[in-house]
């Protein structure tokens, strides 16, 4: 199938596909004149992308988890003995991030709670011209 029918089969724009593609994540087939041609496996390896960016593994990793995860009915499973290891790894990372957003968020709730109480939402003016 052709670039058009991908966008319409997967809901992921050309921009994307082209991006995947950049990024060692889709391999599709090059005819003479340059376009690309998707095979019914492409689909699949686009909702496998899908899947993995959602859970919010970085473009480099789910280029190296893809050989190694299956579809176990609606979810992916790992195949590669060292996978469920890169896996941690990734959740741990995310796990930081969560609590480095979490403690972000305490300390701006901190700097709203010491301003003024009143409960009319801000509006920012314009600087003056003086």
């Amino acid at each position: 199938m052709r670039i058009g029918e991908m966008v319409r089969r997967t809901g992921v724009s050309e921009r994307l596909l082209r991006y995947y593609e950049e990024q060692g994540l889709l391999s599709p087939t090059r005819l003479p004149s340059g376009y690309r041609v998707y095979g019914e496996t492409d689909v699949d390896t686009v909702r496998r992308v899908r899947i993995l960016l959602a859970a919010g593994l970085p473009t480099a990793t789910i280029a190296q988890v893809l050989p190694c995860v299956r579809d176990d009915g609606p979810i992916l499973a790992p195949v590669c003995p060292d996978l469920v290891a890169t896996l941690r790894r990734e959740r741990e990372r995310i796990a930081r991030a969560i609590e480095d957003l979490r403690s972000s968020q305490g300390l701006l709730d901190a700097v709203i709670a010491a301003g003024p109480q009143d409960t009319a939402p801000a509006v920012l003016q314009p600087a003056s011209p003086h």
